[in-house]
């Protein structure tokens, strides 16, 4: 394969990440502020004690859809590996993900009560808890279905190793777009400028048209690699062999490396945008100083990125220890205060940290996954992107909420909010990222071939 890629290559890897990013981050960011301050808001003290707290809704949805992403990968992504497509999960996947996302716009206290002819407050409550959970089960099948198993084994059939990098920053890049978009529209419904409702039709939708677009613009890659007679179950549990663990220990050690990375992120993430909605922006006053405050954050964000992209290009050790080092400041700063002169000044290190650790930990897991066998990873890739950090890691912030137990009053009712410490754990986590960093460079895994 030559070491450029076509412009109709590039076409859908920007469409289907910004429109799977928009997806992604609809779900990560929204389904918890809206499971949050839509389902849970206005609820008596009553049914908030006979229902779990907010947070720990948040956490078991995080965790179940993990679960969820991990399982339809593992079985999803072995039959599509046996069926020899990509095109069709992809581009069909978007259709369906996209309108079951628009669906839950008519999730609501009333409808759940109207269709089970519930009357008791503490069971509406409860099932409408349920029903946001369950939904977002099934969204995630259709999304890891489409996403996470076939695109990101479709984008590594179409890269080589040269251009992975640049892949790699496009899809970040790509997907900060799609998480500005989502937010943008986000802090809308958040606002009550536009229903939740309109929210979730609207991005849903979208999201559905790119699956359509994706029918007539995307063609199947040539798949290195002949498996049609392969045994389905064989090919199935094929990652968790002992010889093809130590056979491709490098691919093993950078995903606990990824794993450890996304444990930290997930700790804060699920409860970042109630936090920061709740906690740090009322009565903040956008003065002289706070503008001038976040637009130094910004410009030392942007020379902090470009610095350590040009570090790793010639020292991938030095970028990863300094960039390892940043994002545990960034996170140890971050659980000081709810000040925002604070949150600004935690917040440059931490995206640095958050920007560069994906770009570099993501292309090397690609350049380590065997060409012939990248379908049959997919699985695996999963338990250590997805299952593990976002079980593991809203439970540790779930715990720092309820341990800091920092509570508002909403409608004459006591309700638990996220809480800074969140961030002092994820720190901890974070800085043991460096550990499987450090084996890989001593096995001279990051010299260049």
């Amino acid at each position: 394969m030559e070491k450029k890629i076509s412009k109709r290559i590039w076409l859908n890897i920007v469409l289907f990440s910004l429109m799977g990013g928009v997806a992604w981050n609809l779900e990560n960011m929204y389904f918890n502020t809206f499971l949050y301050g839509e389902i849970y808001d206005g609820v008596s003290a009553a049914a908030l004690a006979g229902v779990m707290p907010p947070t720990t809704a948040i956490s078991r949805m995080v965790a179940l859809s993990a679960i969820t992403a991990v399982v339809t990968t593992f079985i999803m992504g072995t039959l599509r590996e046996k069926m020899k497509k990509r095109k069709m999960f992809i581009s069909a996947g978007y259709i369906v993900w996209g309108i079951i996302t628009a669906s839950f716009g008519f999730i609501t206290r009333e409808n759940i009560a109207t269709l089970f002819g519930l009357s008791d407050e503490v069971k509406i409550l409860a099932f409408s808890v349920w029903a946001v959970i369950l939904m977002d089960m099934i969204m995630t099948f259709m999304g890891s279905t489409s996403n996470d198993s076939a695109f990101n084994a479709w984008v590594t059939d179409v890269t080589t190793p040269a251009v992975r990098p640049k892949v790699e920053t496009t899809l970040l890049a790509v997907g900060l777009v799609a998480m500005l978009l989502v937010m943008g529209v986000g802090s809308l419904a958040q606002g009550s400028v536009i229903t939740y409702k309109a929210f979730f039709l609207g991005l849903g939708l979208i999201v559905s048209l790119c699956g359509f677009v994706g029918l007539f613009t995307m063609e199947e890659p040539q798949i290195k690699g002949e498996r049609t007679n392969s045994n389905y179950w064989a090919d199935l549990f094929y990652g968790f062999r002992p010889s093809v663990i130590k056979e491709n220990a490098n691919l093993y050690l950078a995903l606990a490396a990824v794993c450890l990375y996304n444990v930290a992120v997930q700790v804060f993430f699920p409860y970042l945008f109630v936090y920061l909605e709740k906690c740090v922006l009322p009565g903040v006053v956008f003065d002289v100083k706070t503008i001038i405050t976040a637009v130094l954050a910004v410009a030392a964000l942007v020379t902090g990125i470009v610095v350590l992209m040009k570090i790793a290009g010639k020292n991938k050790l030095k970028a990863y220890v300094a960039t390892v080092i940043l994002y545990a400041i960034g996170l140890f700063i971050l659980s000081f205060s709810t000040n925002i002169f604070v949150v600004l000044i935690g917040i440059a290190p931490t995206l640095i940290g958050y920007v560069i650790l994906q770009i570099q930990l993501s292309a090397s897991v690609r350049d380590f996954i065997p060409e012939d066998k990248v379908g049959l990873f997919q699985g695996i890739r999963m338990i250590f992107f997805v299952l593990i950090p976002m079980v593991v890691g809203p439970a540790l912030g779930d715990i720092a909420c309820r341990t800091s137990n920092i509570t508002i009053i909403e409608y004459g009712a006591e309700k638990l909010v996220p809480s800074s410490s969140m961030f002092l754990y994820a720190a901890i986590v974070a800085v043991f990222v460096i550990v499987p960093i450090i084996i890989l460079s001593k096995k001279k895994a990051f010299e260049t071939k």
